[in-house]
């Protein structure tokens, strides 16, 4: 049963997010052959101020 988990920077819709689940599962089944419904797809939103590259949060660096 391939798992696929994908964190991301919070701020998408929910289409945008719906439409990424769809894309992943159709990558995996084409890529390894397993059933769609065997796919399992978690995908996690993450606010700026909890992501950091280099001591510096993603909210750090967008611009305001």
């Amino acid at each position: 049963m391939p798992f696929v988990q994908i964190s991301l920077r919070e701020g998408r819709t929910p289409e945008q997010i719906r439409s990424l689940i769809t894309a992943l599962t159709s990558a995996v089944t084409e890529s390894v052959g397993s059933p769609k419904e065997s796919v399992r797809v978690v995908v996690t939103e993450v606010p700026g101020t909890h992501w950091a590259a280099g001591d510096v949060t993603l909210e750090e660096k967008s611009p305001s």
